[in-house]
């Protein structure tokens, strides 16, 4: 490790979508942490982390990374998702802390398998479930947390978008090593979530189908989760949506929540802002809607303040774990525990049945 004060040096493995866009500059942004390598083989890719970050230094390959190890204190994994269990898996045996990018595996086991090595190393091992810093989100563990909807009854989560076009890429791939298909991509956020807030499930029921023509991995796809406190969760994900749902419908013995857009964090970060004053903020118009007997769409309920989005608190609690000691934010077995209810759904999906957990 570094010596008091010194920024702990993080190589980054990955610059696609998840390393430029969203890792390496809230990386950049925490204080007590430093982006010292950007690993990627495209040049083109190199070229771009060198222009938004001068000083860092560039490896082609993670062995290139980490035959350096004694050099980093931190390794985040922001690669496709078939490599997230072998290169964290040989991070942890070179001794350094990690953080990877969702979905953490493609099984529970493997899952618990890394928690299990990172445990037995007395390494951190994080998973970055970033969307649990969404301004809808933390705005509804408030409300639920304060008690204004009562009882929680059933909880509707909607990652929802319209692509008719397919992009192309390993997330669209149909081979089964690739971990693609939405069920594992924006699945991962909207059972993490769910979880979160309304605790282990029971069993779960889904329904997954690919809609687009020349599509091989799902892009359609909903997920039912009956939780143990009897919390019903109905979570959706889909590329092929024409008319978009709320982001969160939230039904209590009180009131109800619900919640329209996405968070404005993703889009801010593409654009290239930067954490700083007013971030996460969103207009009042956006905000959600509290109340009961009637549609927000119509005028019911109260609109509710929507809470900042901040997803650098996610790098200052990884900064304050591995400086301070404090609570790991994202652990492997929260991660495995979701990836728990992706294999019931997958085989739901697959059998017309409901699994139960």
């Amino acid at each position: 490790m570094t010596a008091a004060g010194t920024p702990l040096r993080v190589g980054l493995i990955g610059y696609g979508l998840a390393g430029s866009v969203f890792h390496a500059p809230l990386i950049a942004a925490t204080e007590g942490l430093v982006l010292d390598t950007v690993t990627t083989s495209n040049p083109e890719r190199q070229e771009q982390a060198r222009a938004g970050f001068p000083d860092v230094r560039v490896a082609a390959t993670p062995d290139e990374l980490l035959a350096r190890a004694d050099e980093l204190d931190l390794i985040v994994v922001a690669s496709p998702n078939k490599t997230h269990v072998p290169l964290a898996t040989a991070a942890l045996k070179a001794g350094l802390p990690v953080v990877v990018d969702k979905p953490v595996a493609g099984t529970a086991a493997e899952a618990r398998e890394l928690a299990a090595l990172a445990e037995e190393r007395g390494l951190l091992l994080s998973v970055f479930q970033n969307r649990r810093w969404d301004n809808d989100f933390l705005t509804l563990r408030r409300l639920l947390d304060e008690g204004e909807l009562g009882d929680a009854w059933r909880f509707e989560s909607r990652f929802e978008r319209w692509r008719p076009q397919l992009k192309g890429g390993w997330r669209e791939s149909g081979d089964p090593t690739e971990i693609g298909g939405l069920l594992y991509d924006l699945g991962s956020h909207v059972v993490d979530q769910a979880l979160v807030l309304f605790g282990p499930a029971a069993s779960v029921y889904a329904e997954s189908d690919v809609r687009r023509p020349g599509a091989q991995a799902d892009d359609d796809t909903f997920i039912a989760i009956t939780h143990a406190n009897g919390v019903r969760s109905h979570l959706y994900v889909s590329a092929t949506t024409a008319q978009l749902g709320p982001r969160f419908r939230v039904l209590g013995s009180r009131a109800g929540y619900v919640k329209y857009g996405l968070d404005p964090q993703e889009a801010a970060l593409r654009e290239g802002a930067r954490p700083g004053a007013g971030w996460g903020e969103e207009p009042e118009e956006l905000w959600g809607r509290v109340g009961s007997g009637e549609s927000p769409l119509t005028g019911g309920g109260t609109p509710v303040p929507t809470l900042p989005g901040d997803y650098p608190a996610y790098y200052a609690a990884v900064a304050r774990a591995l400086i301070e000691g404090g609570p790991n934010p994202v652990t492997a077995l929260e991660a495995a525990a979701a990836l728990d209810v992706l294999e019931a759904a997958r085989r739901s999906a697959r059998d017309g049945v409901a699994v139960t957990l």
